[in-house]
């Protein structure tokens, strides 16, 4: 009898021992089948994403080369794309990301006259007053087939973008895909604005440029335009053709404040070795050329060097075309109480282009305004102000030294500073502005012979 419950008791612990082992070797498969599968699914996700990512760079190169090499010899137009990274500094597999933006530049680059299409790229990051400086540019642009908008913004700030939106066909908005965090020393971490415009300035105009346009009107998002704005650059543009001095035209007037403008005279226009920026326009062979070794930051002081200017000039007027009204920004609000805010925005339709524009050419300019400005007496600062010159017409006002520039602009109500040794709106050292109803010319020694780098 005792024999026999032995023999179940141990029965029973066979059982039970067959049965626990045969449960945790199924748990174990099915837990194994669940992570073989889990690790199946990533693997293929990771794939699939890396696929896409293949195709999509393969794409965007497709397309690089294609604008390029294949379509630049086009002379009217080129097929519309999908505005994608282009190159900067010659790095294009740096600016290349996977997702375009999905606007698209009109691609005429001619009127059916002849006559060339100029965009209008207007650079905007995180400023809903963007809006005032897009309903100056629609108010008063004449044709929007020969002057399309073109609206780059950086930032990704998405109330900006849906003020641009608003706009419809108006405007075109192409987006800088590369938001990644710009890496910095510690001590230019106060720069890294700087930094971002940079590569915003690179990646939009080899973007717009690489469609096949000849021109490129440029304007800040904190800009406001005279009624002739357009009108100035149509009027002027054939210029920078004919001319291999001059580089850029202008629409503004570094000391354009009103106390030191002759407003009789808004179809007045200069020569200056001075790089204005705020509303100008370039070709696009300043632009390839530019391009292959455009900065990583500040970018307008470096276009101002003699490495970059190689004694090139830009055109300027005497009554600004622009105006600005952003105080706040990265720079700031550097010189906007002082000046900016005072600069006189012409308010005259100038017809520019029926305006025979050939004396700002070097040759003409150089042996009339040049050997002008040396006839004029010479009148002391004191004379001027206290109104005692007992002549009429134009004077000068001759000066030596920095020191002695920086105190006469500075009693005059003028910008004192320098850049690259090259005084705002300078033409071979020369500063000319109107004072007390009378032309003055701020200039040194009639030997005069190149600026220095020291000066500034």
């Amino acid at each position: 009898m005792r024999s026999r419950k032995v023999l179940l008791v141990i029965g029973f612990l066979v059982t039970w021992t067959y049965a626990t082992y045969y449960l945790l070797l199924r748990n174990s498969s099915i837990s194994q089948a669940r992570n073989q599968a889990h690790q199946s699914h990533r693997i293929n996700s990771q794939a699939r994403d890396a696929n896409q990512k293949s195709r999509d760079l393969a794409r965007n190169v497709f397309e690089f080369v294609r604008i390029k090499y294949k379509d630049k010899d086009l002379p009217a137009t080129t097929p519309q794309i999908s505005i994608v990274a282009a190159e900067i500094s010659a790095e294009l597999p740096d600016q290349l990301l996977a997702k375009p933006t999905p606007g698209r530049i009109p691609t005429k680059t001619y009127l059916a006259n002849g006559e060339p299409v100029f965009p209008v790229l207007v650079f905007a990051c995180n400023r809903v007053s963007v809006k005032k400086c897009l309903d100056n540019l629609v108010q008063y642009r004449p044709s929007i087939e020969q002057f399309p908008i073109i609206v780059s913004q950086d930032c990704g700030d998405e109330p900006t973008k849906e003020v641009i939106l608003s706009y419809g066909n108006k405007v075109t908005l192409i987006e800088q895909p590369d938001q990644s965090d710009i890496k910095v020393l510690p001590k230019e971490k106060k720069f890294k604005g700087y930094y971002k415009i940079a590569r915003h300035y690179g990646w939009a105009l080899n973007t717009t440029f690489g469609v096949g346009f000849e021109f490129a009107i440029i304007v800040e998002d904190d800009l406001n335009v005279a009624p002739d704005f357009f009108e100035y650059f149509l009027g002027t543009h054939k210029l920078l053709k004919q001319d291999p001095s001059l580089w850029c035209v202008s629409a503004w007037n570094d000391n354009g404040k009103a106390a030191v403008v002759d407003a009789s005279q808004p179809e007045l226009l200069y020569r200056t070795d001075f790089f204005p920026g705020l509303g100008w326009m370039l070709t696009k062979e300043l632009w390839a050329e530019l391009s292959v070794k455009w900065p990583k930051s500040f970018w307008d002081d470096w276009i101002r060097h003699p490495s970059q200017r190689k004694d090139r000039v830009c055109i300027r007027p005497e009554i600004s075309r622009t105006r600005t009204f952003g105080k706040i920004g990265v720079s700031n609000g550097l010189f906007f109480d002082k000046y900016l805010k005072h600069i006189k925005l012409s308010e005259d339709f100038v017809q520019f282009s029926k305006i025979n524009m050939s004396y700002l050419l070097k040759d003409n300019y150089d042996n009339t305004f040049l050997r002008r400005v040396y006839t004029y007496p010479i009148v002391t600062y004191d004379e001027l102000r206290r109104n005692l010159i007992r002549i009429d017409g134009p004077v000068r006002i001759q000066y030596t030294t920095r020191e002695q520039y920086k105190r006469i602009t500075k009693m005059l109500g003028l910008m004192d500073d320098f850049k690259s040794g090259v005084p705002r709106t300078a033409y071979h050292g020369i500063v000319s502005f109107y004072y007390n109803k009378r032309r003055v010319h701020l200039a040194p020694n009639a030997n005069w012979k190149q600026y220095e780098l020291s000066w500034s």
